[in-house]
């Protein structure tokens, strides 16, 4: 039986061998080796640069490592900052917005949001207090993790009771049970809404200083509005080079799609 494995693997062996493979494995395991060390020391690179003030080669290092397929809330808060230092308030708003989705909670993250967010010159003309906010404020309260922790303990806590009232055969504080069935549906759907919302709703950023936004798909349409760098809009339509976006009431219309970052 030894024998019979040992001439297995050395005929698979051979046949790597002469396929050339070994070269191909080693190849793909020196460059996982050489990308794993090479990501820290672009972004240590990137920081060095920032400290620096040189802005533009910050961004090129966080950048190298953001096209990577990396998703991490501190390489596009640090994007963000370096974005905002170099007066580019569009791409700043931009990975603030990604890095918020990924760490909603992050004091430093929202306290450079918010101070962006002040730069912005387009003010949202809402005629009146929307129906849907006001019956669903916590939504608007509460993190998504939050949200989504609440539901489960809620959830968890409402199926306990019940088991101990079948085990024990007799009601267990009726009212209260009520009220946490109750709390449990209304987070429990809230958190498939939060999730309904992140998976099918895309939101964009505005790059340049400033985009005019048209009735139809050519720049010569008739210019409806104008909007500024780092206004967030709502991205309803994709037509072959230009998005549909809605911006509040009654604004809506096209731009192209490289005058918005998809967050």
């Amino acid at each position: 039986m030894m024998n019979l494995k040992h001439t297995l693997f050395k005929n698979i062996a051979a046949f790597f061998k002469k396929s050339g493979l070994w070269c191909f494995i080693i190849f793909i395991l020196f460059v996982s080796s050489t990308q794993a060390t090479e990501m820290p020391r672009m972004f240590l690179e990137g920081i060095q640069y920032y400290k620096a003030d040189d802005f533009p080669r910050a961004i090129s290092a966080f950048l190298k490592i953001a096209e990577t397929g990396v998703r991490n809330s501190k390489l596009f808060y640090n994007l963000g900052n370096a974005y905002l230092k170099n007066g580019d308030l569009g791409n700043a708003m931009l990975w603030y917005e990604r890095a918020l989705k990924l760490t909603p909670d992050d004091p430093d993250l929202k306290f450079n949001y918010e101070h962006a967010l002040s730069q912005i010159k387009d003010a949202r003309e809402e005629k009146e207090i929307s129906i849907f906010r006001i019956l669903f404020f916590w939504k608007h309260i509460f993190s998504v993790k939050t949200v989504q922790g609440t539901a489960i303990t809620l959830n968890v806590i409402f199926w306990l009771i019940v088991i101990l009232q079948i085990i024990l055969k007799k009601k267990i504080l009726r009212t209260s049970v009520y009220l946490i069935f109750i709390f449990a549906i209304i987070f429990t759907a809230t958190a498939f809404y939060n999730y309904y919302e992140a998976a099918y709703i895309r939101h964009g950023i505005i790059l340049p200083s400033q985009v005019s936004v048209r009735s139809g798909l050519t720049d010569e349409s008739t210019e409806l509005f104008v909007l500024h760098a780092g206004t967030k809009v709502k991205i309803e339509k994709e037509n072959k080079a230009f998005f549909r976006i809605y911006f509040s009431e009654g604004k809506i219309g096209w731009i192209r799609q490289s005058q918005a970052g998809v967050i």
